[in-house]
């Protein structure tokens, strides 16, 4: 006589319902509760949203695939900690859509880099980084410094962000414009930099 463990094996459909169940089951246990931690939902004390010109600058990181070599997420081991400086925590990213803690490390972790270079050292690392770190092997991005920053959608972009719990104010939105005039891809690019990972005080 067959076991019912048996029966289960042989029947590819009731084989599928029973390990959807599962992985329901579990995906509820594990992903539910962090819908109603503090420490996930919650910002770090003192954490702004992004400014215009930082927003456009990580629209620019996203379109040139920057996350496909740099990961934004340092794990809480001691190898990566003393590498690039305090493990990344949940609160530094709730203002983040999409977010962009990456998989792959070809080049370094960004999470901490704000604040560690200077804007002029970003700059030549952009326009020909082997000038500042002879090894890399990433490309120029030489056109980022002759590109206007493009403030067409930002007003719209950031009206959007509002609605799913991003603080800015109306006053944030109508000087986004007027805060983006003059400002090249690269300036946009190198405020986003300089802004990632400053908001946990003891960071650095």
């Amino acid at each position: 006589m067959e076991s019912f463990h048996q029966k289960i094996e042989k029947n590819i459909g009731l084989l599928g319902i029973l390990t959807a169940v599962v992985i329901s089951v579990g995906g509820i246990v594990q992903i539910m509760p962090l819908f109603f931690q503090k420490s996930t939902t919650q910002p770090v004390e003192g954490m702004k949203p992004y400014t215009a010109l930082q927003l456009t600058g990580r629209d620019i990181y996203i379109r040139e695939g920057c996350v496909g070599c740099h990961s934004q997420m340092i794990r809480p081991f001691r190898a990566e900690t003393e590498r690039y400086g305090h493990y990344s925590v949940a609160g530094e990213s709730v203002y983040d859509h999409p977010f962009l803690y990456g998989s792959k490390r070809t080049g370094p972790d960004l999470a901490r880099v704000g604040g560690r270079y200077s804007d002029e050292w970003h700059h030549t690392h952009l326009m020909h980084p082997q000038d500042v770190v002879p090894e890399s092997n990433m490309p120029s991005y030489r056109w980022l410094d002759t590109t206007p920053a493009d403030a067409r959608d930002i007003e719209a972009k950031m009206k959007a962000l509002r609605t799913v719990g991003v603080p800015y104010t109306d006053a944030d939105i109508a000087g986004a414009k007027k805060e983006l005039e003059g400002k090249t891809e690269i300036q946009a690019l190198i405020a986003f930099l300089q802004g990632l990972g400053t908001s946990l005080k003891d960071a650095r």
